[in-house]
C-alpha cells in the first residue's frame, strides 16, 4: 500500500481530551488521497485480480472514488453505479480521479437500487465486480486502518468507535484488535442496519434508509461483515440522529478545522454517549471520511441549531390590527432574532396566520419567551419537530 500513499496520521485531539476527560485520537481517514479509508479495500481487492481489466462497483460515494483512483493508478477499465442522490461533490471527485478510466452511471435514489442495477450489469457485460464491503479482499485491506493504528500508538487502545455503513471497516478493523480493544459501532438512525442485524441474529433489510449520512447509508449489512460481527453485544451498538450528527460537523469545522462529512462525524458524536465509560482511558475515534460539500453546510447548520435546541419554527396566529406585530416583537428577549418570517393576510378574517423562525444563544430562551406569548395570549404551534411540515414548508 506504501508504493500507492502514505499512512492517514493518528492525531491526539486535545479538545475532545480535555472535553471527556480521556486520551482521545483521531484516526484521519479523511486525509486519504480520496479522503475517505475505501482506497484500501479497492487497492488490496484489486491487486488480486491482476488480469482483470474491468471492475464494476456501487458506491454512494467514497468507495467509488477509491476504486476510480486505482483505475486509473492500475491503467484498467472501471465502471461506477452511484445513487440519483449522491453529493455532486463525490461525483465530481470520482470523475477526477478516474478520468477517462471509468464511466459513471447515477442509478436509483438508494444505494441498494444502484447495487442491484450494478450487479445486472456486471452479468450482461462482464467484468469483475468489486463490492463497497461485501468482499473479503475489501474487508482485509480496510483492516489495514488497525495495523497501521497499532504501529502509530504502539499498542492497541483501550476503546476504539467505529462507524457503520455496510460494515466492513468495523468488520475488519475490529477482527484485528479482538478481545485487545474495546470497539463501540455506530450508526445513523436513519441506517441502523447492524443493531437491525444483531437484534434479528441475522442481516435484515430495513423498510427505509435517510441518505442523509451518505457514507453509511445502507439499508442491508454485508453477510461477509455480519459474520465477522454477529457476536456484538447489543449494547456496543450505538445510534445517533441525522441532526444529532450535524452538531459535530459544526463543531469539528470551528474549533478544529476538520472538514468531516456526516458519516466521518459519527464516532467523535459517539463519545457522548459513552462518556463515563471512557473517562480515564486511551480512545481511539476513526474519522471515516471528508467528501463533504460545502453547498449543504446551510442545511447541516440548520439541522445542528435545530438538534441544539438554538432555533425553532412555529405558526403564530396573529390579530390583523394595527400594532399586533409590535406588540409581538416586544415579547423577543435580546438574544431572540429572526430569520424567517412569512405572513399570510386574509381581509376577511380577524386573524392571520405567521410562519416564523427564530434563533437564539441559548434553548432556555424559547421557555422564557413561550411563557410571555402564553401570558400575552397569542396562539402558536411549535413545528420544528415536524418531520411533514419540515418538508413542505420550512
Amino acid at each position: 500500500m506504501r508504493d500507492v500513499f502514505p499512512a492517514t496520521p493518528l492525531q491526539r485531539n486535545v479538545h475532545l481530551s480535555e472535553k471527556f476527560g480521556a486520551d482521545i485520537w483521531l484516526k484521519r481517514e479523511d486525509l486519504s488521497p480520496v479522503r475517505s479509508y475505501k482506497i484500501r479495500g479497492a487497492y488490496n481487492a484489486m491487486r488480486k485480480q491482476p488480469e482483470q481489466d474491468l471492475f464494476v462497483c456501487a458506491s454512494a460515494g467514497n468507495h467509488a472514488q477509491g476504486v476510480a483512483f486505482m483505475c486509473k493508478h492500475m491503467g484498467v477499465r472501471g465502471v461506477i453505479f452511484m445513487p440519483v442522490t449522491t453529493p455532486q461533490q463525490k461525483i465530481q471527485k470520482t470523475r477526477m480521479f478516474g478520468g477517462d478510466q471509468v464511466e459513471i452511471h447515477l442509478v436509483g435514489d438508494y444505494f441498494d437500487d444502484c447495487l442491484a442495477a450494478a450487479q445486472d450489469w456486471c452479468k450482461r457485460e462482464g467484468g469483475h465486480f468489486l463490492s463497497p464491503f461485501d468482499d473479503e479482499d475489501v474487508i482485509e485491506g480496510q483492516a489495514s486502518i488497525a495495523v497501521e493504528i497499532e504501529q502509530q500508538l504502539g499498542r492497541a487502545p483501550d476503546n476504539i468507535i467505529l462507524p457503520v455503513g455496510g460494515g466492513g471497516m468495523s468488520a475488519g478493523v475490529s477482527s484485528w484488535f479482538g478481545d485487545r480493544s474495546h470497539c463501540i459501532f455506530v450508526e445513523p438512525e436513519g441506517g441502523a442496519c447492524l443493531r437491525a442485524a444483531l437484534l434479528a441474529r441475522r442481516p435484515v433489510a430495513l423498510e427505509h434508509v435517510d441518505t442523509f449520512v451518505d457514507g453509511a447509508a445502507v439499508g442491508r449489512i454485508g453477510d461477509r461483515p455480519f459474520e465477522l460481527l454477529k457476536h456484538t453485544h447489543v449494547s456496543d451498538s450505538i445510534t445517533i440522529s441525522e441532526d444529532r450528527v450535524c452538531t459535530t460537523i459544526v463543531e469539528m469545522l470551528n474549533l478544529e478545522g476538520i472538514v468531516l462529512e456526516p458519516a466521518g462525524a459519527l464516532a467523535v458524536e459517539a463519545i457522548s454517549d459513552i462518556r463515563s465509560f471512557v473517562r480515564g482511558r486511551t480512545v481511539l475515534c476513526l474519522t471515516s471520511g471528508g467528501n463533504f460539500d460545502f453547498e449543504r453546510l446551510p442545511e447541516v447548520k440548520e439541522r445542528a441549531q435545530r438538534y441544539a435546541g438554538t432555533k425553532k419554527y412555529f405558526l403564530l396566529r396573529l390579530p390583523q390590527r394595527p400594532g399586533a406585530l409590535k406588540d409581538f416583537l416586544e415579547f423577543m428577549g435580546p438574544d431572540d432574532n429572526i430569520t424567517r418570517f412569512e405572513y399570510m393576510k386574509k381581509s376577511a378574517r380577524n386573524f392571520g396566520s405567521v410562519l416564523i423562525g427564530i434563533e437564539t444563544s441559548d434553548p432556555g430562551n424559547f421557555v422564557q419567551l413561550f411563557a410571555r406569548l402564553d401570558a400575552g395570549g397569542f396562539t402558536y404551534s411549535d413545528i420544528t419537530n415536524d418531520e411533514v411540515l419540515s418538508q413542505f414548508i420550512i
